[in-house]
């Protein structure tokens, strides 16, 4: 006797399967999805964002070598009126001592003219520093006399403004005085210094920043 045959019916076509499909279009609805815009940050634009900045968030003008490696510092009126000199100390402690732009010797007409290490009782150009323990050096005050810096009427005494040992002078000055008048504060420095660390915190508090500096010289 053949059975009957009975009708096959698919999940959906029965009342519940189909309320289930209906409960999740409708939570499929109330899920929110993020958009581009929510999702996580992409690590790849941070990394472009540090390595290439914006150009509006840059200085206008860049920052020199001199501001980057050193830190800037000013002794004004040092023993005498108008003789500004500069400290330009470096991480390691050496200290890199030059003519501040307000120095009265490059006011003077005709800028400076000639310079001479020879200051008496000895020639700092002829003082030869070696190893590194620095054999030679010479330990000298702050108010030592560098060298004498000439103009067409007068010479003036540039000092060392720090109390170390003197480990070398800057001899190009001999055949190129005309560097202080063009470049004071790079190729045209006048010796560079190494002070104690005791010393360089007394001597420190005496000095001005860069910033206290133009403002007690006008400067923009």
């Amino acid at each position: 006797m053949e059975m009957p045959k009975a009708e096959l019916s698919t999940p959906s076509s029965t009342p519940l399967a189909s309320l289930q499909i209906k409960k999740e279009d409708e939570t499929l609805k109330a899920v929110s999805f993020p958009s581009a815009g929510d999702r996580a940050p992409n690590h790849g634009d941070d990394l472009r964002s540090l390595l290439l900045p914006d150009a509006h968030h840059l200085p206008v003008t860049p920052p020199s070598a001199i501001e980057t490696n050193f830190t800037c510092y000013f002794a004004l009126d040092f023993l005498k009126p108008g003789h500004d000199q500069y400290v330009y100390r470096h991480a390691n402690g050496l200290c890199v001592i030059g003519l501040a732009p307000t120095h009265v010797a490059l006011k003077e007409e005709g800028g400076v003219v000639r310079v001479d290490f020879n200051v008496g009782k000895s020639d700092r150009s002829e003082m030869k520093v070696t190893g590194k323990r620095k054999r030679n050096a010479k330990h000298f005050e702050s108010n030592t006399a560098l060298c004498k810096v000439f103009t067409n009427g007068n010479f003036f005494l540039a000092r060392c403004c720090v109390k170390g040992s003197l480990l070398e002078v800057n001899d190009r000055l001999i055949k190129q005085p005309d560097l202080l008048n063009t470049s004071a504060d790079r190729e045209g420095y006048l010796a560079i210094v190494m002070p104690k660390p005791a010393d360089w915190l007394k001597i420190k508090d005496s000095l001005l920043n860069y910033e206290d500096y133009k403002k007690l010289r006008g400067i923009i």
